[in-house]
């Protein structure tokens, strides 16, 4: 079990994406669905709520004791992509009742 650091729910493991900070010029946060990147991870559902949320809480400069503001934008890509295709999944499996 593990908890969202954006809606705060507790879920199983592979149902929320781990995120990591990779320190290079800034502080950015990577999505890491494999699970298997380095150093320490926060973990959140993939959806723009979620994100949002741990955004506006300030969640992942908490969770992954980051020294100043993180750069969210390669995380809000990979989240819009799995909502976009998991839309698409949904629509296409509903149309053919």
């Amino acid at each position: 079990m593990r908890t969202c650091v954006g809606c705060r729910e507790r879920v199983a493991k592979h149902d929320l994406l781990r995120v990591v900070l990779v320190q290079d010029k800034s502080a950015t946060l990577a999505p890491d669905p494999q699970g298997r990147a380095p150093g320490r991870g926060a973990h959140l559902h993939p959806t723009r709520a979620c994100l949002d949320l741990a955004e506006r809480r300030r969640a992942f400069t908490r969770a992954l004791r980051a020294n100043g503001p993180v750069d969210l934008d390669a995380l809000r890509r990979y989240v819009e992509a799995v909502s976009a295709s998991s839309t698409t999944e949904k629509e296409s499996g509903s149309s053919g009742s």
